[in-house]
């Protein structure tokens, strides 16, 4: 298992590092079992946000007596300095210490630099000073927002979405951050669930020498998956790159990332599936999206009422309403057997 230094941070981790997102959809006993599997395997990096709703107690019950041995990532989506204490306190609380790590800007719509009038980077920096938080650093999902990031000098790490489907724009990015020697943290390494290789998604993001994938793991399997990898790194071999040849083909261009911030719709739209259901059904088991459940939540594509909303939070400028209608069509004509699947 290779080794990432996280830039001038120094943070050093195994390249293979515990998303802890979904551990807000399991039971504590199951999210606390599945943290600490990992961590006894050898997972050492564990990223969480004050928004993910009680990721970050489990993380405490499952990992606060083995703190010294784990570097711990949270994540403030304040706005302004008061909330930005309130966060950070009850984070602390929440993972039974009285450090963190890495803190960072959970994707802002701009840069919070010195000076700018919010106090953010200065209550950021006052944090610091008192050994509340080790590290700064930024999420983002805007691709103009972290090249910004990266170029001000005042972020330690960038964390990005980022795997086989990237751009060449993506890809600068990533070369930038090591120019500037900022820690880059690719997210999304399985694209959302689009892509249902992992070992192809390890051995393309283990090119970069620079990258530290975090997985968002919910399931025990996945889990077994990736602790394989710490003795059995995939390599990037012939089938595993034309499998990736293939989805680039299918996949990149105007598809959604279900990143949930055009999340929620006014009319009770689930967009962050409905979006980008034609991907979904051809790239999994369709039983399950083909049940009744799933056509109901289809069929209230039919509420939009084109508002915009969606389209004008989304970091990767997409059309979601137009996106919606195709992917409406596109469903109603395979349940009515007008295309195979």
């Amino acid at each position: 298992m290779a080794y990432v230094t996280l830039g001038k941070s120094g943070i050093r981790s195994p390249k293979n590092a515990f998303g802890a997102l979904p551990a807000q959809r399991v039971s504590t006993e199951y999210a606390v079992m599945l943290l600490r599997k990992a961590f006894d395997a050898g997972f050492t990096f564990f990223d969480t946000a004050r928004a993910y709703t009680d990721s970050e107690e489990k993380i405490g019950l499952a990992l606060s007596d083995v703190r010294d041995q784990i570097t711990i990532a949270t994540k403030t989506s304040a706005t302004d300095t008061e909330t930005f204490w309130k966060h950070l306190h009850t984070s602390l609380k929440n993972l039974k210490t009285d450090y963190i790590d890495l803190y960072q800007f959970h994707n802002p719509s701009f840069c919070p630099k010195p000076e700018d009038g919010t106090g953010l980077y200065e209550a950021m920096l006052e944090a610091k000073d008192k050994g509340l938080i080790r590290h700064i650093g930024i999420t983002n999902h805007r691709l103009d927002v972290a090249q910004e990031a990266v170029l001000s000098g005042l972020y330690e790490t960038l964390q990005f979405p980022f795997c086989y489907l990237a751009t060449e724009k993506d890809m600068a990015l990533v070369r930038l951050c090591q120019e500037q020697k900022m820690g880059f943290i690719a997210m999304k390494g399985l694209s959302g669930g689009l892509l249902t290789r992992s070992d192809a998604a390890y051995a393309w993001l283990d090119q970069f020498d620079n990258v530290l994938p975090i997985w968002g793991i919910q399931r025990e399997t996945e889990l077994d998956e990736f602790i394989s990898y710490f003795d059995h790194p995939p390599a990037m071999t012939e089938e595993i790159q034309k499998l990736i040849e293939k989805d680039r083909r299918e996949l990149i261009g105007n598809f959604c990332r279900a990143c949930g911030y055009c999340m929620p719709c006014p009319m009770g739209i689930q967009i962050n599936s409905c979006a980008r259901m034609s991907q979904l059904i051809r790239r999994s088991p369709s039983a399950g999206w083909l049940s009744e459940k799933s056509r109901q939540m289809m069929m209230d594509v039919e509420k939009c009422v084109e508002c915009g909303q969606c389209s004008a939070k989304c970091p990767y400028e997409l059309d979601t309403p137009s996106l919606l209608k195709q992917n409406l069509e596109d469903y109603k004509n395979i349940l009515s057997g007008k295309t195979k699947i």
